[in-house]
């Protein structure tokens, strides 16, 4: 992963790069630092797009919340700018924000991430990055990790659980009656 220091960047110069460089992803880390987002490969963007449309097709049946792809940027209680690959927002707090937080980064942490490991991604880089979701409020994360044929589940105040995979995960209290059968990875 690509990373540039940018000295005091204020959020709308953030918010500037990114509409002027609509075809590129970045995130800003809590220290300020700009990273560029590399694209990733046809299995990893299929993946991707399972996952989405798993926790999407659960949405629409309980409507319990919003769901987000990896072009939503979120701005995070310390500062960050992250775009999980899948988040999650119950209703009632994405409800709560203006038309104007909404339409530009979401001033929030998602309460659910799901992070996919693609190649060019290296594993501590994301583990630190889940760490930085559950300080800001996360409460479910899943960390697919297909190279290593593991799965890391991150909840508040509880070790990380590592799983092999083939798995199923429960989204539990956060996502009731969701089920995320992990066999195809």
């Amino acid at each position: 992963m690509e990373t540039l220091t940018i000295k005091a960047l204020t959020e709308e110069q953030f918010y500037d790069i990114c509409r002027q460089n609509e075809g590129l992803r970045f995130e800003m880390t809590a220290q300020g630092d700009l990273v560029i987002m590399l694209p990733v490969g046809g299995l990893s963007g299929s993946r991707e797009s399972d996952l989405n449309a798993d926790v999407q097709i659960w949405n629409r049946h309980n409507g319990l919340g919003r769901v987000f792809s990896s072009s939503t940027v979120f701005q995070l209680p310390n500062g960050a700018k992250r775009s999980p690959d899948v988040a999650w927002i119950e209703r009632s707090r994405w409800d709560a924000l203006s038309l104007e937080a909404q339409e530009r980064f979401p001033p929030l942490t998602p309460d659910f991430v799901i992070e996919l490991r693609s190649r060019t991604d290296e594993l501590t880089v994301l583990q630190a990055k889940m760490q930085e979701y559950l300080e800001n409020g996360v409460r479910l994360g899943w960390l697919i990790n297909p190279q290593d044929q593991q799965v890391e589940i991150y909840r508040p105040e509880q070790d990380v659980e590592v799983r092999s995979l083939p798995t199923q995960l429960s989204g539990g209290a956060i996502l009731p009656g969701f089920t995320l059968d992990l066999a195809q990875f």
